[in-house]
């Protein structure tokens, strides 16, 4: 077999292909095997491997590629598989695993890379597990990551001296398979178990910071500085509380292994304060140290008199009572809050008029008659209308119909030859609307071209009347029992129609459930599928069999549970061709 096959059953659970001459896995090689959980490609001459061979593989649990001669894996290709615990690659000709592979890791609780070429690892392969990755140390037996790493010529040096640390510790999440790895360089380390080791160049940073805590006024300028040491000289930079880096920063470094840096904040706001972590980095490990800055301050605020006619706000983040308008306004001191854009202004000043104004000499008695007789005269104007509107009222439907009404109304105190105005419409319809004009002293007016089953506002408009203040009341009128009875047989035809409906889609339900169980009913055990599992094959004895006078063929007879199947016997399972074969001649079963 040169060739990944094809014609594998869509319902595989486990895909094993073992001793081949398979040289390489093309892309989407087993698309269509969604439900594929374990998947060995072992012990073949594979060693090109499609960035999207395993595309659509979801549920894979267990990726086996061990005994291949593959020198560069598609690590992005694990994010195509997300369920993915197993992946191993051990005896193969891998040279380095790129930082970019870190990320697709995270789920992986069994990775083998043994008897590879590894020389070194990223110096961050480590962070993503305890206890590198700061999480507390679990000794729940679930959650243990296995690593197999040796059989590699490894070049002890600060890239991996966590991993040397992590041969030296006991009781870790993670385990490696042989704790018994050395050093194939540099030369001084060659032959040196890693338990062993020491890298006396190699230091982890420490950091150092001139404060913990800084107080600072509103709108001065701060500096925050830090210093770390550790070796290879390690690398500075500052972060806020949510994450974000900062920028504004500078650092220096006078000698091999020392680090410093300053972060400058110029103008603070309230918005500034919070925590600011520096954080050093090398490839021996990380450090870091947080400075808490808090800004306090106050401003004052002057609020000067106003004329009364005007109303103009104060400065901006002020909050206060407003005082009593006096001649003489006094200066208000107000704290500025933390965050508040709270914008206060000064009431209008009253204007009022006192009764000495009318002892004034200036003023003369005609005058003060002449404007209190105007407004007299506006009261009574205004008395007026207040009464033309309350002088109707009872306004009620009665007689109501399917297209008519009839509306009623009590006039107290209106003469009867007072003109009045009936406006109805369809209710939130202004644009329709309908008039009819009567007088006070009918008490009621006919209403005709309604439609049925509608919902009506009308209005009784007196002349003279405040606007707004007319009275009006709401009606419905009469459904016609002729579209009742209509709409009735449309809501039996339709509730026939949903009672067919809801019982087509539940047979339905009922065939896909029974199909689903049918299907799921022939399940491989979970820990059967998890043991190494190899096909015992039958040995097909030959019988000759004429067929209608035509030449004597070899068949070959197996009984199955299902039914007695005829087996083909021929030399190649792909052409599934027939072929003679004299008793002298080999057979061969190809599967």
């Amino acid at each position: 077999m040169s060739d990944i096959p094809v014609n594998v059953p869509v319902d595989t659970v486990k895909l094993r292909i073992e001793k081949t001459m398979v040289r390489r896995i093309p892309t989407e090689a087993f698309y269509y095997l969604v439900d594929l959980r374990y998947l060995w490609i072992t012990y073949n001459s594979i060693s090109s491997v499609d960035s999207a061979s395993f595309y659509n593989l979801k549920v894979l649990h267990e990726l086996r590629l061990d005994g291949n001669m593959i020198s560069v894996f598609p690590w992005e290709s694990l994010k195509e598989m997300p369920r993915l615990k197993t992946l191993d690659l051990h005896n193969n000709r891998i040279t380095h695993v790129p930082t970019e592979a870190i990320p697709y890791l995270l789920n992986i609780t069994y990775l083998d890379l043994s008897s590879n070429k590894l020389a070194t690892l990223p110096s961050d392969f480590m962070d993503i597990w305890p206890p590198f990755n700061g999480a507390p140390i679990s000794t729940n037996a679930s959650q243990k990551v296995l690593l197999g790493l040796q059989d590699n010529p490894w070049f002890c040096d600060c890239k991996i001296s966590k991993l040397i640390e992590l041969s030296k510790m006991s009781g870790t999440p993670v385990v490696l398979m042989d704790l018994y790895m050395a050093c194939s360089g540099p030369e001084n380390m060659a032959g040196v178990l890693f338990q062993r080791a020491e890298l006396d160049n190699c230091v982890k940073p420490s950091v150092m910071t001139s404060a913990t805590k800084i107080t600072s006024d509103l709108g001065s300028n701060v500096l925050l500085r830090c210093d770390a040491t550790g070796f290879p000289t390690p690398t500075l930079y500052w972060a806020k509380s949510d994450g974000s880096l900062v920028n504004n920063t500078v650092q220096e470094s006078p000698g091999d292994g020392i680090r410093w840096s300053i972060m400058s904040l110029y103008g603070i706001l309230f918005k500034d304060a919070g925590n600011y972590s520096c954080k050093a980095k090398n490839d021996a490990g990380n450090a870091e140290a947080t400075i808490t800055l808090s800004v306090a301050g106050a401003t004052s605020t002057t609020i000067l008199p106003l004329r009364p006619d005007k109303t103009e706000p104060t400065s901006q983040g002020t909050t206060f009572t407003p005082p009593t308008y006096t001649p003489n306004s006094p200066t208000i001191t107000s704290t500025v809050l933390p965050r508040t854009s709270t914008t206060s202004a000064v009431p209008k000043k009253p204007k009022t008029t006192t009764s000495n104004s009318l002892l004034k000499g200036s003023i003369k008695p005609a005058k003060s008659q002449q404007g209190a007789n105007g407004r007299k005269l506006a009261a009574d104007e205004k008395s007026k209308k207040s009464d033309a509107s309350k002088s109707v009222k009872d306004l009620k439907i009665v007689e109501e119909t399917s297209d008519t009404a009839v509306l009623l109304w009590t006039a107290d105190g209106l003469p009867n030859d007072t003109p009045l105005t009936v406006v109805y419409s369809p209710y939130d319809e202004d644009d329709i609307k309908r008039t009819v004009q009567t007088n006070a002293g009918s008490g009621k007016v006919f209403l005709d071209g309604l439609s049925s089953g509608m919902r009506y506002s009308v209005c009784l408009i007196a002349k003279g009347s405040a606007a707004g203040k007319d009275p009006c009341i709401d009606f419905y009128t009469l459904v016609n029992v002729e579209d009742g009875g209509q709409n009735q047989f449309f809501i039996i035809i339709s509730g026939i129609a949903c009672a067919l409906v809801l019982s087509l889609i539940a047979l339905l339900l009922y065939k896909i459930l029974a199909l689903y169980c049918k299907g799921h009913s022939t399940n491989l055990d979970q820990e059967e599928l998890e043991k190494d599992s190899y096909v015992k094959f039958e040995t097909l004895s030959m019988k000759q069999r004429t067929l209608n006078s035509r030449p004597t063929e070899l068949w070959a007879r197996r009984a199955t549970h299902e039914s007695e199947r005829m087996l083909l016997c021929s030399r190649s399972s792909i052409d599934s061709q027939m072929t003679y074969k004299s008793d002298s001649s080999r057979s061969e079963y190809l599967c």
